[in-house]
């Protein structure tokens, strides 16, 4: 047997003081790859309703084009790839109510289908657009992950039934953390704030086999059904059509994450909302992650790690804290530490009140931070997570 040794003057390292697992807000270009299958019998229909939905998205700003592909293998299986100017655009589209609505006629002649969005790093060759429309960069660099797919669901309840809601919630058995031998559930969050429920997992491997196999599980399902009178929006999750609305307008997804690259076992983990003016929700997420970014380098912050999710005008904050939220300054845990962003993050933040959008400061950052904490209702980890 034949071994090989690496030399002592070139030693393995890995990079643990900062990384990144995700964001959308470096500026470069999305490339987004949807995997169909259609029934049998049912690609002309398809290909119809492809072509309604296709003239549509032409228009959608930050849209530079898409190609549409069938398997040389199996008739049924199709891929659709588009491409984008950046991430932000992208993301504003497929969470839009429109989106929902032009995407129904496809789910009539689709057995299944799995979305995956990738940044673009290299290639072979960068025609310039010859209509001129504005390209995104590349990626700059390669991004250091730590192998956790961060995702969250978020809907309303009916308000005066918030307690009832939490004790449901706070009760459920937790379904069993294995899905395969790939896909490993890590921790599920709970949080209230107001009548909003958020509730954010971790997954290692496929986060789409995760979902699925959490809906699957008899007690999950017992919650879920218990909670439904409740709801603001109306679900009935043995109904395909009815589920699918329901999960997709409930997905808040993760636009940013990093962390310190510090651990400690006894940080506790906390939500805050931050609910933006009408159309602000994008930029608003963008601005707490170029803070989070400078705090990831401050050894002051007690902010060990840090998840931004967004849709629309909703945007939570995943914290986990060194001493908690009420250690220490409000400002580094707020993410309001840079006096020149301080105006414009508070300026797109929503006032129920129509206050003034000046910085706050001393008392007033205790009471912001008071007022975006979320309740929070469960945190479990898996054993080994």
């Amino acid at each position: 047997m034949t071994t090989t040794s690496i030399p002592v003057s070139e030693p393995l390292t890995r990079q643990v003081s900062h990384h990144v697992s995700q964001s959308v807000f470096d500026g470069s270009r999305l490339r987004v790859v949807l995997l169909v299958e259609v029934y049998d019998g049912a690609q002309q229909q398809f290909l119809e309703t492809y072509e309604q939905l296709r003239s549509h998205v032409e228009s959608v700003p930050g849209h530079l084009g898409e190609q549409l592909c069938q398997s040389i293998e199996n008739p049924s299986q199709w891929l659709i790839t588009s491409e984008w100017e950046s991430a932000p655009p992208f993301l504003n589209w497929v969470s839009s109510e429109e989106h929902v609505r032009m995407v129904k006629p496809l789910h009539s002649c689709v057995r299944d289908t799995r979305s995956l969005r990738f940044h673009v790093v290299r290639e072979t060759s960068h025609p310039a657009a010859g209509d001129g429309t504005a390209r995104g960069g590349l990626q700059t660099s390669p991004r250091i992950g730590d192998g956790v797919i961060r995702h969250a669901l978020t809907f309303t309840v009916r308000p005066g039934s918030e307690e009832a809601v939490g004790k449901i919630l706070a009760d459920y058995a937790s379904p069993e953390p294995r899905v395969d031998d790939t896909t490993r559930l890590c921790r599920t969050s709970l949080f209230l704030h107001g009548n909003r429920v958020v509730r954010a997992i971790e997954v290692r491997g496929d986060l789409l086999a995760a979902l699925r196999h959490v809906a699957e599980q008899p007690e999950v399902r017992a919650v879920e059904e218990a909670i439904n009178p409740y709801l603001e929006q109306d679900r009935d999750l043995g109904d395909p059509e009815s589920a699918r609305v329901f999960y997709t307008r409930a997905a808040l997804p993760a636009v940013h994450h990093v962390t310190a690259g510090q651990e400690d076992p006894a940080a506790r983990r906390h939500a805050l909302s931050y609910p933006a003016r009408p159309g602000c929700g994008m930029r608003l997420a963008q601005l707490l992650a170029d803070r989070d970014e400078a705090a990831a380098d401050d050894p002051r912050s007690p902010v060990l790690c840090s998840t931004i999710f967004q849709r629309d005008d909703v945007v939570v904050r995943l914290v986990d804290v060194r001493g908690g939220l009420d250690a220490g300054d409000p400002a580094l845990s707020l993410g309001l530490t840079d006096p020149g962003q301080v105006a414009e993050l508070t300026a797109l933040l929503d006032d129920p009140d129509g206050g003034d959008a000046s910085a706050p400061t001393g008392g007033d950052l205790a009471r912001a931070l008071e007022g975006a904490r979320m309740r929070l209702v469960t945190d479990r980890r898996s054993p080994d997570a």
